[in-house]
């Protein structure tokens, strides 16, 4: 049996220093420390997995840009590393929920574990409670901390003072300056709202017509329905400031009576009259209606079809009507946000047959094109051969890790060797673990024959009035991937997928 401490594994880094740096050792001295505990600890560590934030508060996972990127390696299959090391636990994160839900799924489903190597756990459920509690006091001390920087952001937005990052138009040309009219930028956001108000141009076209010509947003990207509507509707561009408008954790927007308006300090891009003509219309054409819930306008293409210029799925759009039937229709998503220039409209009475009968051509033919997937089995043997090829995979990329740790200057000759040497043995063990492992080869089967059968009871359900929506849109995804519209052509493409040994659909 081999011992923990005989098995090489690779480490990954994560160090961060917030945006209150009190009392916080500096990223060169946690990386130091993560390092000799490494070390220490048989882990290899490449410099390609030494994830550094600066200035970044743990609130929010999302707002993490080199948390997001670990996270996103360690559940890739390459699984470059089986342990997350830190320096406290509230460099992982502040917010409880949060840290417990990436810590479990790090742990079940990517196998990887989180270390604090100046906190740590003795192992069992008293373990798991300490770790429970470090984070709860965590949380309280981040909280508290918000809520003492909220208050004194409130405090400057009552005086009119600008503490967000600045919009199209301006910048801020150092540290808690007032911010400055950029000329060239204010030029679009001038020809945006001449547009909206005075020309009457939909945000449809507007976006459209700006990407058209070029123009790009604060961040440098094309613009979107969205980016267009928080300029419309941003009195920022007529010289107040608004504050408190959304809800951090969420996102949401607030009540309008919960918003502080002032009049900023910094100049005006546009006339507070044209910024009320602008309001004015977007109230009137923009208020959010009622809407049925998803599970209710689902269609049964939904989440099926593409775009054949851009790949994008085709949203489903539904009409209500009083004394009529709802209509569905769809349109290619990035055509809608201005990213794509094909038109795919189609109503349901358009897309609908055509489906159909791609359907009833493949069985009045008998033969179709499809792809074939495995599905999943809970047999023993073939559940253990794929994890020990999944082992020696990894080791693979363990001798890579070993050698950048070495060629990075983080490992000695001598710690590289040694390492070498137990990933050698480690690869010996597995290697003779799968030679007593048999396969026994399956039976061919007639697949082609399993998949018409299947059109033809999918078929069966489509066209029955026994099954609701939603059933039949989950009978449709059982063995078709996607369906490519081209509404220039009028054509489209299925492509069909048979699950190894499926499980049939039964007939209304």
């Amino acid at each position: 049996m081999k011992k923990e401490e005989d098995t090489v594994k690779t480490a990954a880094l994560y160090i961060r220093v917030s945006t209150d740096k009190q009392e916080e050792l500096s990223p060169d001295s946690q990386r130091r420390l993560l390092l000799d505990y490494a070390k220490s600890h048989n882990m290899i560590v490449s410099n390609q997995h030494i994830y550094t934030e600066n200035g970044i508060s743990g609130r929010k996972a999302d707002k993490r840009p080199k948390f997001q990127q670990m996270i996103a390696a360690a559940k890739s299959d390459e699984h470059p590393f089986d342990v997350i090391l830190l320096w406290k636990f509230s460099r992982f994160a502040r917010n409880q929920e949060e840290s417990i839900v990436y810590k479990s799924m790090l742990r079940n489903k990517c196998h990887v574990d989180v270390v604090s190597i100046s906190e740590p756990l003795i192992e069992g459920p008293f373990g798991g409670l300490i770790e429970r509690i470090i984070e709860w006091m965590d949380e309280f001390y981040s909280i508290r901390l918000s809520g003492d920087v909220t208050r004194g952001m409130t405090e400057n937005a009552l005086r009119g003072a600008y503490q967000c990052r600045p919009p199209l138009g301006y910048h801020i040309p150092h540290h808690k300056a007032t911010p400055e009219i950029i000329p060239e930028e204010a030029a679009i956001v001038q020809l945006i709202f001449d547009k909206y108000v005075n020309e009457k141009m939909s945000l449809f076209a507007l976006t459209k017509y700006l990407n058209a010509q070029g123009y790009k947003t604060s961040r440098g990207k094309p613009f979107e329905k969205r980016s267009l509507e928080y300029i419309i509707q941003n009195p920022g561009y007529a010289g107040d400031i608004r504050w408190n408008r959304t809800i951090n954790e969420t996102n949401e927007i607030r009540d309008r009576s919960e918003w502080i308006i002032r009049p900023g300090h910094h100049p005006a891009i546009i006339s507070k009259e044209l910024f009320e003509q602008a309001q004015e219309r977007f109230n009137k054409e923009y208020t959010p209606r009622n809407a049925k819930p998803s599970e209710v306008t689902k269609h049964w293409l939904s989440g099926l079809l593409k775009c054949s210029g851009c790949g994008r799925s085709l949203s489903s759009c539904v009409v209500h009507r009083k004394s009529l039937p709802d209509t569905f229709y769809f349109q290619c998503y990035g055509y809608l946000k201005g990213k794509c220039s094909t038109n795919c409209y189609v109503n349901e009475s358009v897309i609908g047959p055509a489906v159909l009968n791609a359907l009833k051509d493949a069985l009045n033919n008998g033969s179709v094109s499809y792809s074939l997937r495995q599905r999943q089995t809970d047999h023993a043997p073939d559940a253990e051969i794929k994890n020990i090829e999944k082992k020696l995979s990894r080791l693979d990329s363990k001798e890579l890790r070993a050698k950048e740790a070495y060629i990075d200057g983080i490992d000695t000759i001598e710690e590289y060797r040694a390492n070498k040497e137990r990933i050698s043995q480690e690869r010996t063990e597995l290697e003779e673990q799968l030679a007593k492992l048999t396969q026994v080869p399956e039976e061919p089967e007639d697949n082609t024959r399993k998949m018409l059968q299947s059109i033809s009871s999918i078929l069966d359900i489509l066209q029955s009035d026994s099954f609701t929506p939603q059933e039949k849109n989950a009978a449709l995804k059982s063995i078709v991937e996607k369906i490519t519209y081209d509404r220039a052509n009028s054509h489209i493409d299925v492509d069909f997928y048979l699950t190894e040994n499926p499980e049939m659909p039964a007939n209304p």
